[in-house]
This record gives C-alpha cells, sequence and structure tokens, in this order.
C-alpha cells in the first residue's frame, strides 16, 4: 500500500542555502582586496620591469582565474573520493619535491629552487605540498583514531614521512614552509585526540629540532640576529625589514592614501609579495591594517563553523581537513604580519589570497573550495541526503 504525503518548501533545503554565504562573501572581499593592494605594489616596479604598470596585476588576475576555475572542478569532487586519493596525492607531491631539487628541471629563484618550470608556467610545489599533507593527515588520522588514542605509535608513524618532508624542504631550502607544516599538523595531531603527555613530548622535540635547525645555517643565523636588532645592520642583512618598518611609521592612523607608497619605489624589496602588508600600511594606515586582520578574523571564524557543523553531522573526514586548513591559514598570516612588522625573522612567505604568487594563490583557492565542499556535504547530510539527485520534487509524492 503506498502512502501519500505533501512536502512544502520550507521542508526542503533550499539551494541557495547549500553553502555559506558569508564564507564565500568575504573569500571574495579578500581576493578583490588582495587584487588593488598587489596592483598599487607593483605598479612602479612592473613600469620599469615591463613598460607596463600592470604587468603583475594581469598576471595575478590570471591566476585567480585559473584558481577559481580549479576550484569549480573540485567542487565536483566528493569528501570520500578525496580521501581514497589522499595517500597518492602525497606520494605525488613527494616526487616532486625530488625532482625539483634535479639540476635542469628545478628552476632557481633569489638562491632557492622551489620551482618547477613548465613553459611559462612556474610552479612552487611546496605550496602544493601544504595541500596534500592536509589532504592525507586528516585521512590518516580518521583511519588510526584508535591507534592515537592507545599508544604513542600512532602518532610516530607520520613523523616519519613528514621528516622526509621536511629534508626536502629544508634542501630547497624552504624553511618557512617546512614550519607552516609541521605547525598546522601539531594543530591535527591535538584536535585528533592524541594523549596530552604524547602531544607535549612531540612538542618539545620539534621545538628543539626547529631550533636546531635554525642555528644551523649561517644565512639563517644572520636572519634572528639581524630581526632582534635591525637598525644595526641597516644597510646589510637588516635593510629589508627597516624599509619595512619606515612604511609602518609613514602609514599613521589612515595612510598615505591608495596609490602612494614611497617604499614601494625600489626601497622595498618584494613589496608585492612577501611585505604586501607593509605596503597596505603605509597607504590605508592603521585602519586598513585593521580591516585586513578582521577579514582574516572573519575568515578563519567561519571555516572554523564549517568544520564544526561537520563534526556535528559526524562527518570527521571534512571536519578535520577544514580545520587543517584553518591552521595553516593562521599560521601563514600570522608569520607573514610577524615578519613585516619585525616580531619574527624574516621567512619567505606570502599573505594569503593577497600578495603575488601564482602558486600561492591557486592553491590557497583549492583549500577554500574544499573548505565549501565540506560545507556542502554536510548541509545535505542534515537533512538525510547525498545530493542534489535526492531531493524529492515539492509536492505529492508518492
Amino acid at each position: 500500500m503506498q502512502n501519500n504525503h505533501f512536502l512544502t518548501s520550507s521542508q526542503l533545503p533550499p539551494q541557495k542555502f547549500l553553502f555559506d554565504r558569508y564564507f564565500v562573501g568575504i573569500v571574495f572581499a579578500i581576493l578583490i582586496f588582495g587584487l588593488t593592494m598587489v596592483a598599487s605594489a607593483s605598479i612602479d616596479m612592473s613600469e620599469h620591469q615591463y613598460g607596463s604598470p600592470f604587468h603583475y596585476l594581469v598576471k595575478q588576475v590570471i591566476y585567480l582565474c585559473l584558481g577559481l576555475i580549479a576550484s569549480s572542478a573540485i567542487m565536483f569532487i566528493s569528501m570520500e573520493q578525496l580521501k581514497k586519493s589522499a595517500t597518492h596525492l602525497l606520494i605525488f607531491a613527494v616526487v616532486l619535491l625530488f625532482l625539483v631539487l634535479v639540476p635542469g628541471l628545478g628552476r632557481h629563484i633569489n638562491g632557492s629552487a622551489r620551482w618547477i618550470g613548465i613553459g611559462p608556467i612556474e610552479l612552487q610545489i611546496s605550496e602544493f605540498v601544504k595541500l596534500c599533507v592536509v589532504i592525507y593527515m586528516a585521512n590518516y588520522l580518521i583511519r588510526k583514531h584508535d591507534e592515537i588514542q592507545a599508544s604513542v605509535t600512532g602518532f610516530l608513524k607520520p613523523m616519519g614521512l613528514l621528516a622526509v618532508i621536511g629534508l626536502l624542504l629544508l634542501a630547497e631550502p624552504d624553511f618557512g614552509a617546512f614550519v607552516v607544516i609541521v605547525l598546522t599538523v601539531l594543530g591535527m595531531l591535538f584536535l585528533s585526540g592524541v594523549r596530552v603527555k604524547y602531544f607535549a613530548a612531540l612538542l618539545a622535540i620539534v621545538v628543539v629540532l626547529m631550533a636546531l635547525i635554525a642555528i644551523s645555517s649561517p644565512y639563517r643565523v644572520a636572519r634572528l640576529t639581524t630581526f632582534l636588532n635591525p637598525w644595526q645592520y641597516q644597510y646589510q642583512a637588516g635593510y629589508q625589514l627597516t624599509q619595512s618598518l619606515i612604511a609602518f611609521g609613514r602609514g599613521h592612523w589612515v595612510g598615505l592614501g591608495l596609490g602612494n607608497s614611497i617604499q614601494k619605489m625600489f626601497y622595498l624589496p618584494e613589496a608585492h609579495t612577501d611585505f604586501l602588508f607593509a605596503i597596505i600600511t603605509e597607504e590605508l594606515g592603521l585602519v586598513g591594517a585593521l580591516v585586513v586582520v578582521l577579514l582574516y578574523v572573519l575568515l578563519i571564524g567561519r571555516m572554523m563553523m564549517i568544520a564544526w557543523r561537520s563534526q556535528e553531522a559526524d562527518r570527521s573526514y571534512g571536519a578535520l581537513l577544514v580545520f587543517g586548513f584553518s591552521f595553516w591559514l593562521v599560521v601563514q598570516f600570522i608569520v607573514n604580519v610577524g615578519v613585516s612588522t619585525g616580531v619574527l625573522p624574516t621567512k619567505g612567505l606570502t599573505l594569503p589570497f593577497m600578495s603575488y604568487g601564482g602558486s600561492s594563490l591557486v592553491i590557497d583557492c583549492l583549500a577554500l573550495a574544499m573548505t565549501l565542499r565540506v560545507d556542502y556535504e554536510t548541509r545535505l547530510a542534515n537533512f538525510g541526503l547525498r545530493d542534489l539527485s535526492d531531493l524529492p520534487v515539492v509536492g505529492k509524492v508518492t
């Protein structure tokens, strides 16, 4: 016997609510802000190097379009499919880390071999590795959840793989990416429920090892000593930091005005990349800097909310994945701002979504697309649906 009943539109998940509108709005606000500041910070250098004031802006727009296209494709990949591909993705990333060190394949820029060139396109492999590590660790920590909580070996196993990745990154060298990956993995381990005593021991070991790595290289030692008193080395190792601090000093409350930075006129190296935050503060002042901080706080807050909702819906993999992305962005944002303000030693880390850089922008877009996919699947799961094809037709249902 058939039971007839009616479904009203209020009982169905409205399609416009199948994603976090506030999250998407914040992302686009950051991206537009970033494009505007890249255009402003690079205009003089672009004119000098290429004879066109918007060369870097055009390239950044192209990278953003590529990132959005790739993100649209990622949105069609379910979390279950992504979880099954996690190990293969990480193996591929490790292979690329080996290849970037092969003479003739890896491209050296500013003394570091971090890029693989494909025609006119240069891919920074460490950015891709960050993404793959988070995807893999979320999968591993879900699969080995009981072992992680029961014994020390549960969380020591991935540390071996992390050590291999760390050695390859340090060989480039890319200490900044290594720091971001390590801190992100530690955050994910803590959330996975590892015993406090094991986590504390691991944290102590990591701190000691990172300190030893930091003092093992003369140029890292120089960076450590320089940031403590950059004015002593104003025209040597401290030049970049002192020029950044001058930019902050000029900004005052409301800045010199958009496009009126003096430091971007060949005084501050990497003004449109690693030190974009200094130019933002110089042109838009403390008010502009606080707006940027607020945008990132809102972004991370929405990501944490998406992760929490996924956890509440018993979708642990998606939750841990988004928590991992959140840790990654928080660490990179703090390090970039800390370097620009002289609170942390100089590291080659971009301001996420804002600084000029194709690889970082595309990978960041992919991470946000996966976050949006997690939110989409969580919202469907809350209605007992797998995908939109499971939506019944509004009206009489047999």
